[in-house]
Parts: C-alpha cells; sequence; structure tokens
C-alpha cells in the first residue's frame, strides 16, 4: 500500500516531537448544516486526524454521549450514504487532513461492502475503524479495504495479551487505536501510568504508531497521555459539547464554535506533552 494522509500526518507529527490530535465526531449531528461546520473547522481547530462516526442504532462499545450524538443524528435524517457525502464536501475544502470513519459493519453491509469501499475511497475516506468485526472476519471488510488503498486501524485493550495482539495487528495499517480501559466511551482513566506501559507493549510489535482514547477529556489528560503515545484521541467530550450547546434539543449559534474552542484547548494540551 503506497503512504496514506494518515502515514503522512503521523510522519509530520512524529518530526515535530508531538503527538497527534485525533477528534472524534458524529457525522449528523445534530443536524446536517451543523455538522458540515463542526467538520470543516476541525483542522484549524487542531484536529490532526479526524475520525467521524457513521450513526448506528445500535453501538456495543459507545458511553451515553456518543448513544446520544448518534441519535440525535439518526433522528435529523443522517445515514450512511450522506456521511460519504459530507467528507466530499469536506473535501472540497481541505485535501490533506485524514479522514477515518467509525462505526459497526451492520451498516455498511447492508449498503453493499463492493460499493461502500469504492464510494469511501471516491470521496476521500482515508481509513476505518469498525469496532464488531474481529481479525478473524478480515474477508468481510478489511481485505477489500486495502487493497483499495485504505487503511484499516484495529483496536487493542487491556486485555489484549501478546499472543492475541499478533492476530489484531495483522493487516492493521495507519495506527492502532488502543483503548485505554475496559468498558464504553466517556469513562475515567484509573491508572494513566498503565497505559505508557501498554503503548510501549504494543509498540515492541509493531512499527505503526499507536494512538490512546476512551478516557480523556480534559488538555491536562490530553498532555499527560501524549507523552506516552503517538496520537490522543477525543471524541466522548466533543459530542457532550454539542449536546450543552443545544437549545431546545436543535443547534445554536455556538454550537460548532463551541467544539472547535474545545478541541483547541485539547489540542494545545496533546501538543505541549513533550514540551
Amino acid at each position: 500500500m503506497q503512504a496514506t494522509r494518515i502515514d503522512r500526518k503521523f510522519e509530520q507529527t512524529r518530526a515535530e516531537n508531538r503527538a497527534a490530535f485525533v477528534s472524534f465526531v458524529m457525522a449528523g449531528d445534530p443536524d446536517e448544516a451543523t455538522a458540515d461546520a463542526i467538520l470543516a473547522g476541525l483542522p484549524a481547530a487542531g484536529a490532526d486526524v479526524i475520525e467521524l462516526g457513521m450513526p448506528f442504532s445500535d453501538p456495543m462499545a459507545d458511553g451515553v454521549a456518543i448513544q446520544l450524538a448518534g441519535q440525535r443524528a439518526l433522528a435529523a435524517g443522517m445515514t450512511l450514504e450522506k456521511t460519504l457525502a459530507m467528507v466530499a464536501r469536506f473535501r472540497k475544502q481541505d485535501d490533506q487532513t485524514p479522514i477515518v470513519l467509525m462505526g459497526y459493519y451492520n451498516p455498511i453491509y447492508i449498503y453493499g461492502v463492493e460499493r461502500f469501499v469504492e464510494e469511501a475511497v471516491n470521496v476521500g475516506v482515508d481509513g476505518l475503524i469498525v469496532v464488531d468485526l474481529p481479525a478473524e472476519e478480515d474477508a468481510e471488510l478489511c481485505l477489500p479495504a486495502l487493497k483499495a488503498g485504505l487503511n484499516f486501524i484495529r483496536l487493542t485493550t487491556p486485555t489484549t495479551d501478546n499472543h492475541r495482539l499478533e492476530t489484531v495487528l495483522n493487516n492493521t495499517s495507519g495506527f492502532v487505536y488502543y483503548v485505554s480501559m475496559t468498558g464504553i466511551t466517556g469513562a475515567e482513566i484509573k491508572n494513566r501510568a498503565a497505559v505508557g506501559e501498554a503503548v510501549q507493549r504494543i509498540k515492541s510489535h509493531t512499527q505503526l504508531p499507536v494512538a490512546v482514547g476512551f478516557g480523556i477529556k480534559t488538555p491536562e489528560d490530553a498532555a499527560l497521555i501524549g507523552k506516552y503515545a503517538d496520537g490522543v484521541v477525543v471524541g466522548s467530550a466533543l459530542v457532550s459539547a454539542v449536546e450543552t450547546s443545544l437549545i431546545e434539543g436543535k443547534a445554536s449559534a455556538n454550537t460548532a464554535s463551541d467544539v472547535h474552542k474545545l478541541v483547541e484547548a485539547l489540542s494545545q494540551g496533546a501538543k505541549r506533552a513533550r514540551s
């Protein structure tokens, strides 16, 4: 596979001796136009890589904040087809920032794997995180995605032992996403030192960058995790910022700017981690 936007971005942040800041937002939350505005402003606010959630009615790993974001997006009429269209609109103004679609396999399966992969490449998607497809099912989506030039990013967790890690890393590309705790998104990290030890263990098995997510809510959290990790991933805090900005369930004039201000603060935390 040729070098992708993801590869180039992590090369850049490595050269700058800093952790990449990876932001997660939900496509279509709280409505399509506001989601477009949020997405468009993320790079200027400090996002190095963008994870764009594909709304799904039955998530398994998501905490309350991201579940509610998905529900808002679905209620506003968001679909997988419209999610891909969001990426296409973003690419008209930004051809550098990597975009990773993150979600569950069911919507992709219903959409059609071949159609999905082809359209994802055409609109400018760089990678996929599909949390409910284990490595044993690579033929379903991973291998077609890799063949088409998409990175396929996998999750590892505190319970992934060395034997399982070798299986998980097979066919992984772009970066490795380390889930900092057992449980769901939005919980608190209880042992940051253990996160650093886990990152080093993973890096002893792969040359890929390791990004850490789950439980990072403040610039201080980002700074602490950024000491160990190649990337710092924040999602729940950002979708919570969307929720708190709403007025009677609808976007306010401050919705996009509230998210961008939080991204700026968090990304600065990640950037100062090694200074």
